[in-house]
């Protein structure tokens, strides 16, 4: 098996979880909401942690929605010159604009990663028994995927096959 093909298995199981982790993480989000709403207004009454949940359940949905945006190329840059360029100008600019990107995308998920180390250390609780640390693991994952999609974008800038 050659070293490409196996990196585009990965890189298609990755992109299979992140579908189904974002699509379950929308629907519950919804549900969840229409349920509460439903029990307020009709019943005078609502689930108590239900509220933090969900706030967590957003951030969840963010970090995903912004996984799934940079895998797909659709995420919002900042790059005016590569409007205007073409070739290997153009190339290179990508190439300029992915290694900040990767950079930028390294420095956050390291910063999550001592974040939510410190939460694991407080043992605070974000609702129920599950503690905060848990609803903030997504950010140094998406962050970590965002750079090696990145770093990939560096490696596609040099040659021009995409994974």
């Amino acid at each position: 098996m050659r070293f490409s093909s196996l990196v585009f298995k990965c890189a298609k199981a990755v992109a299979t979880i992140e579908n189904v982790v974002l699509l379950t993480t929308f629907a519950s989000t919804l549900g969840l909401a229409i349920l509460q709403i439903l029990l307020r207004n009709f019943f005078d009454m609502g689930l108590i942690w239900l509220e933090s949940f969900l706030k967590m359940q957003v951030l969840w949905l963010a970090m995903l929605g912004a996984m799934v945006a940079t895998r797909e190329r659709q995420h919002i840059r900042i790059d005016l010159l590569s409007r205007f360029t073409t070739g290997m100008t153009a190339r290179l600019c990508e190439l300029v604009v992915s290694v900040f990107a990767s950079g930028v995308c390294a420095i956050g998920a390291y910063a999550c990663f001592t974040l939510v180390q410190f939460e694991y250390e407080d043992q605070m609780i974000a609702f129920g028994i599950v503690p905060v640390w848990v609803c903030q693991v997504i950010l140094p994952i998406g962050f970590a995927v965002m750079a090696v999609r990145f770093a990939l974008g560096i490696a596609s800038s040099l040659t021009d096959e995409r994974v």
